[in-house]
């Protein structure tokens, strides 16, 4: 398997970025794991879901993010499970933690958001856990399009567990106004659940149309991500992709 490129800034201003995708279940598998995956796929950006939210989530998550030489940029509790973290490569502009309505009997979902720089390339990102209900879901979709369009920048990335596959109408919705960074340069394994049996692909990295994606996938093979440790880690695979970013 080809390796991505690394993360760099181009003569012209504009910054290959490396961004990972994770549901994490709120760290309760193997953490080592977990910090092992994380720190061989080499973020510059990591896309969490269901990030610790209750009984001192802030340690627990600012644990990983030391493990894997990474930063909290936004999320947690506060967004209600998504979450950012940064490498310090990133320069931050803003962020802001965003709770979606509440349906009576269901989870309660949120949006981890931020806008930072790298160089001269700025970027808005995104980070989001939709509904397992197909009604609620869609139209959490929209919001998710919604809050894109409200952080006000040209470039801009998605990450999230979508719960369905890309032929459901939620998916869908999202790819139609954003590059499904998988179907546009797959690279690695495309399947993200179940770990110890890949069979779908529920998690996504979507971007704007003017980001070049360069490639994206689940890191089988990547150097220094066993097999062992992604089935240890939690209960999705992770998605890693790296994008060129326009200068602003």
């Amino acid at each position: 398997m080809p390796l991505l490129p690394d993360s760099r800034t181009e003569p012209d201003g504009s910054a290959v970025v490396r961004v990972l995708g994770y549901n994490i279940r709120s760290m309760r598998d193997d953490t080592d794991a977990l910090a092992r995956v994380i720190a061989a796929c080499a973020p510059d950006l990591v896309l969490v879901q269901e990030a610790p939210r209750f009984f001192r989530w802030r340690k627990k998550l600012a644990r990983l993010a030391r493990a894997a030489d990474l930063v909290i940029l936004s999320g947690g509790g506060t967004a209600a499970g998504p979450a950012l973290l940064c490498s310090l490569r990133a320069t931050v502009e803003r962020t802001e933690d965003v709770l979606l309505p509440l349906t009576p009997g269901l989870h309660r979902r949120g949006l981890a958001t931020a806008v930072v720089r790298f160089a001269g390339a700025r970027l808005g990102v995104v980070s989001c856990h939709l509904s397992l209900r197909q009604d609620e879901r869609y139209a959490q979709g929209g919001m998710v399009l919604d809050r894109l369009a409200a952080l006000g920048v040209e470039h801009a990335v998605v990450g999230g567990d979508v719960n369905e596959r890309p032929g459901g109408r939620t998916f869908r919705r999202l790819a139609a106004e954003l590059q499904d960074c998988w179907a546009t340069s797959p690279w690695g394994g495309e399947f993200t659940s179940t770990p110890a049996a890949p069979h779908q692909r529920i998690d996504a990295i979507f971007a704007t149309k003017g980001v070049e994606v360069l490639g994206c996938g689940v890191p089988l093979g990547h150097p220094g991500v066993s097999e062992d440790d992604l089935r240890a880690a939690t209960d999705h695979l992770p998605v890693l992709a790296a994008l060129r970013i326009p200068a602003g």
